[in-house]
């Protein structure tokens, strides 16, 4: 079967990407480097996983018991997916206190929201949008509430802490895309975007508009350019910052000694693409 090439898209969390570290774009997208996941990362998208199979339910169903009683076989789909996973842990105890935590974000949701009166369109829902100027807009959008009016609500589940600094810019960054995205796509502008905090059981809700829109577009074909411009000659620089502390490439990176590897070639097939990790933070 001849292999298909898709082509390169531009994702919210590579546009961030690029944005805090251009060499951080180039280990992820274009070399591809390995990251070992972390506990919070895989808790995540276990809760991700648990409450997409809720409303995969009937309403009735939609009830906090339910939740934990898919916690388990969520976890253990994801363990036959990627058995390495299990080596996070030191022991059953460590395991069950870990699924504690998950099962503490999702009564989080619940006291957020009441799933029984809720009817999605789309849960986990994979968007694609070309713009006029011809670049690829590409995502997945945790869940797309659309009301019989036609007004569009887009949730995302945020299973870290209430957004501070840096980390609001960046919620609200990605859910501008989705928001883009779904203008180009529909020719309506979303009514809300609601960030969910589990873990802190907070919303928070932004109302953007047709303007805002347009010059967040023009943002992302700056962002895509200078990518396109770095992949031509693989002169992707580093952007040192407090969040260096947290990434798994210091060892290849310049500004602290390292050396990154040769450059392969701008990839095929799409850089843009986005993993189940990179959406469940």
């Amino acid at each position: 079967m001849e292999k298909v090439v898709r082509r390169p898209a531009l994702s919210p969390s590579r546009a961030s990407d690029f944005k805090q570290c251009p060499l951080l774009y180039r280990f992820r997208a274009v070399d591809r480097l390995p990251e070992k996941p972390t506990k919070a990362q895989i808790r995540g998208t276990v809760v991700h996983s648990v409450l997409e199979r809720l409303f995969g339910l009937p309403a009735g169903q939609r009830v906090p018991d339910t939740a934990k009683e898919l916690l388990g076989p969520a976890w253990q789909d994801l363990l036959a997916e990627r058995a390495e996973l299990a080596e996070l842990f030191d022991g059953d105890d460590e395991l069950t206190e870990w699924l504690g935590t998950a099962e503490g974000m999702l009564t989080g949701y619940f006291g957020l929201e009441d799933p029984r009166r809720l009817e999605p369109e789309a849960c986990e829902l994979l968007v694609e949008a070309e713009l006029p100027s011809g670049m690829l807009l590409r995502g997945y959008i945790d869940r797309l509430d659309v009301a019989p009016t036609g007004e569009i609500r887009v949730v995302d589940y945020k299973t870290g802490a209430a957004p501070r600094e840096i980390g609001e810019a960046k919620a609200m960054f990605q859910m501008k895309f989705y928001a883009l995205v779904l203008w180009r796509l529909r020719g309506v502008v979303p009514r809300q975007l609601l960030l969910m905090y589990l873990s802190d059981r907070q919303n928070l809700a932004y109302q953007p508009d047709e303007a805002e829109l347009i010059r967040f577009e023009r943002t992302l074909e700056a962002i895509w350019n200078a990518i396109l411009k770095a992949g031509k000659t693989g002169d992707f620089r580093p952007n040192r910052s407090r969040l260096c502390d947290w990434c798994d490439h210091k060892a290849l990176c310049p500004e602290f000694g390292g050396t990154p590897p040769p450059y392969p070639g701008w990839p095929e097939p799409d850089p843009g693409v986005e993993t189940a990790l990179d959406r469940a933070d």
